[in-house]
């Protein structure tokens, strides 16, 4: 049907690779309504390698949105139903979680893992160097409360010492809010062009490559 991305809701971004008696006895256990919370944790972990090896396979881009607490507001979810607003971030965390699938299919060029999360913390500490190690990691634009002005400029401070620019993948959109994606796409090009200019402003290129030699050597 021309799409070219998988995308996966997952609360916790665990990653662990069952065999496949191990995934069959958890999904017999899961059609008898038997399955309990470790299962799924399991199940759901095995499932994104799966769907890592699949996407090296076929080629298509696999992205994940960890870190969500869904219709967190029971008034608002009970009145008008899912997905109207009271999604809210929770902490998550990636060294460990990923190790499993980035070992696995990391290093492999035919994979492109795009990841997003809501807990902005984790940026810096994790995610970025994550991204500048493992040449299959990508990370997607700054998603929900900070696909914002400050929300986007704080992506970019965070994440480009260690990730660099490459690493990331430009902005994207899957708002149900179609009207607000014109407004959004300039937003996004206005920020990431004023953090462009800010380092050329600043002239950093040009001390590096030759003021600062120059004055340490006394050249003149």
């Amino acid at each position: 049907m021309g799409a070219t991305a998988t995308d996966h809701g997952v609360v916790v971004p665990y990653t662990h690779e069952l065999s496949p008696l191990q995934a069959d006895v958890i999904f017999q256990r899961a059609l008898q309504g038997k399955a309990n919370e470790n299962d799924a944790i399991l199940f759901t972990a095995h499932m994104l390698m799966e769907m890592a090896r699949m996407s090296v396979e076929d080629g298509f881009v696999m992205q994940i949105h960890p870190g969500s607490f869904r219709n967190h507001n029971e008034i608002i979810f009970k009145k008008f139903g899912r997905d109207e607003g009271g999604d809210i971030p929770l902490q998550t965390e990636y060294t460990r979680n990923l190790h499993a699938l980035l070992n696995k299919h990391g290093n492999d060029p035919r994979l492109t893992f795009i990841v997003f999360t809501l807990d902005e913390s984790i940026y810096s500490r994790e995610l970025a160097p994550l991204a500048g190690y493992y040449p299959a990691l990508k990370l997607g634009p700054p998603w929900w409360f900070h696909d914002s002005i400050e929300g986007m400029s704080r992506f970019r401070e965070c994440v480009t010492e260690a990730a660099g620019i490459y690493n990331t993948v430009g902005f994207n959109d899957d708002t149900r809010a179609f009207s607000s994606i014109p407004a959004r796409h300039d937003l996004s090009r206005r920020v990431d062009s004023n953090y462009l200019a800010r380092l050329v402003a600043r002239h950093m290129s040009h001390a590096l490559a030759y003021g600062l030699v120059k004055k340490a050597y006394k050249l003149g």
